[in-house]
């Protein structure tokens, strides 16, 4: 026997041959999110939110191969993936060493987060049917994540602080039933919805629908100031912000709440209160399918065929908040149009970080602050896959767009909660 195991019995060699053995065939599951490799995207995210939810941790590798992910290896695990078509990859634990290694290089732009516990989800929505789709639910839906809806009851309720993650629904905070009067104030959903959004106001306690909304802008505002974070799309964006800026000012015409409205309420507005915008300007005709100049739909001269938006690059290891929120298989991102398509660069708050930008019109499509402890993305447009959704149009099947880059942005936002946080430096 060599002198390397002199002094260790026949036994103990044997247990030490099988732990070496052991220790040298360890793996891990490494889900690749590049473009090549990866054959479903959004179920991916699924995965991961799975294997958080069994209370294990997993390694978000930043700008490593589209935003990989590395998880503890098991048989459960590789079933699952194989069960929802997400490719992966079995490494021994030396090799993912040795990408870890990489990516800590000084020299790579690149970082490793852990993902710590599964977010609770909420999304803000009306048990009511709606004549049109949310592409948040619908993602949700398809990755296997799940989430609870939550509507003006349970926030006015303050059931807000039960969860981590709040999206807001395609919805209007300003009590003007979304600026649809124009062209659909006959349509029998819009009147049963005016109807529906009376009665519950009324039945909460507050006068006029744009009360009762403006109280719940100002729950989740507080919310958020208190360390929540909040993701909200299309019309949910800038309506969110022109209710708290508008907070005491009747800023409705009488066919949305029975009376005028204020005089000169323009330059009531309070700009210190909103968290992306400042120095918009309100549109005041009911007839007008918009809100205010914040919007850059009527604006955009854009052809469809070359409409796409670029995301930043951020430092992964100096910013990795940004930069998570950025991850994806390509840089380019094709646009899509909402009620609220983008918005005006020159009235995004300077505080404010643009993740996604269009630089043809001078627009930001994607953008995410800080207020208080908390968190708040808004993305504008309204379907990642369907360029111009109209009212009553189908609803997108995401079978058929597993790859999708514009709703990999959304599932970003998901799983940023569930991340270690750490202290940005810039």
């Amino acid at each position: 026997m060599t002198s390397r195991f002199k002094g260790i019995s026949f036994k103990g060699l044997i247990v030490l041959i099988f732990l070496i053995s052991f220790s040298s065939s360890a793996s891990v599951i490494l889900i690749p999110m590049d473009a090549e490799s990866q054959k479903n995207h959004l179920k991916a995210y699924g995965i991961t939110y799975w294997m958080l939810g069994k209370q294990q941790k997993v390694q978000w590798l930043l700008n490593y191969r589209g935003g990989s992910f590395l998880l503890p290896d098991g048989d459960a695990v590789r079933k699952e993936c194989q069960i929802r078509g997400v490719s992966f990859e079995v490494l021994a634990d030396s090799e993912a060493q040795s990408i870890l290694d990489g990516i800590s290089s000084p020299s790579q732009n690149q970082d490793a987060v852990i993902l710590e516990k599964a977010p609770k989800i909420a999304v803000y929505s009306p048990k009511d049917n709606q004549p049109w789709d949310d592409a948040v639910t619908m993602v949700l839906t398809y990755a296997e994540i799940p989430y609870v809806t939550i509507y003006d009851e349970e926030v006015l309720q303050d059931k807000l602080p039960l969860y981590d993650w709040l999206h807001l629904h395609h919805e209007d905070f300003t009590g003007q039933y979304g600026k649809f009067y124009g062209a659909y104030r006959a349509a029998p959903w819009y009147i049963e919805n005016k109807r529906i959004s009376e009665e519950r106001a009324s039945k909460l306690g507050y006068a006029k629908v744009s009360e009762e909304k403006g109280a719940v802008a100002e729950k989740i505002r507080r919310y958020v100031i208190g360390g929540g974070f909040m993701f909200a799309m299309c019309s949910a964006t800038d309506s969110f912000d022109i209710a708290l800026a508008a907070e005491g000012v009747d800023i409705c015409e009488p066919m949305f709440d029975g009376d005028p409205s204020d005089a000169n309420y323009q330059s009531q507005l309070n700009f210190d209160r909103t968290f992306a915008f400042q120095n918009f300007v309100l549109e005041r005709n009911p007839l007008r399918y918009e809100f205010s100049s914040i919007d850059m739909t009527a604006k955009r001269q854009i052809p469809k065929e070359s409409d796409y938006f670029s995301l930043m690059e951020f430092s992964a290891k100096w910013d990795p908040v940004p930069t998570m929120l950025t991850q994806n298989h390509t840089t380019l991102v094709k646009g899509f149009m909402g009620q609220t398509t983008s918005f005006a660069r020159d009235e995004v708050k300077p505080t404010v970080m643009v993740l996604g930008e269009s630089k043809l019109n001078n627009e930001a499509r994607y953008i995410h602050g800080i207020k208080g402890k908390g968190f708040f993305t808004f993305y504008g447009g309204h379907d990642p896959e369907d360029y111009q959704h109209r009212v009553g149009d189908p609803k997108t099947e995401l079978e058929l767009h597993p790859t999708s880059p514009g709703y990999r942005l959304i599932l970003n936002n998901v799983l940023f909660p569930a991340a270690r946080k750490k202290k940005q430096k810039t």
